[in-house]
């Protein structure tokens, strides 16, 4: 599995409570985007309309030997969930106070784009702080464990 991109600001806004694997619908150029690691998901989300998933918001750089006019890099592309998949994240998002992000992007061994979406709760500004104090004091104690070894 290669990681194509991350969405690091998703796990600094949400706590992460539920993650799905979803396949995405795309066109010839944005997998080719895609396999060239173009792909920015900042602010991008997914959203519910007629029993299907969308992700919205996100940027699949344009691909340069193509026909540029023909391609929108902010589109929606379709999420490709089960049926079962889509009801129970849009019945949380719903109902909870979840949201519904996309975490990462990814190809599959076996050459498919795939997407990590994640069932998320909105962290307070307490909350991102105390998770940048862990986060120091862990790599703070990572790299005295690494100067004691030396």
């Amino acid at each position: 599995m290669k990681i194509i991109t991350n969405n690091k600001k998703a796990f600094h806004d949400y706590f992460i409570e539920d993650k799905f694997e979803a396949g995405l619908e795309l066109f010839g150029w944005e997998v080719k985007s895609a396999r060239a690691s173009e792909i920015n998901l900042v602010d991008s989300f997914v959203w519910f309309s007629n029993g299907e998933a969308f992700l919205k918001n996100s940027h699949f750089a344009t691909f340069k030997d193509g026909v540029i006019a023909e391609q929108d890099p902010r589109r929606d592309r379709k999420l490709l969930l089960k049926k079962a998949q889509i009801e129970k994240l849009h019945s949380k998002v719903k109902a909870k106070g979840f949201t519904c992000v996309v975490t990462k992007i990814y190809l599959s061994p076996r050459g498919l784009v795939k997407a990590e979406v994640a069932l998320a709760r909105g962290k307070h500004t307490y909350d991102k702080k105390q998770t940048l104090k862990e986060k120091d004091l862990k790599r703070e104690t990572e790299n005295e464990i690494k100067s004691k070894n030396k």
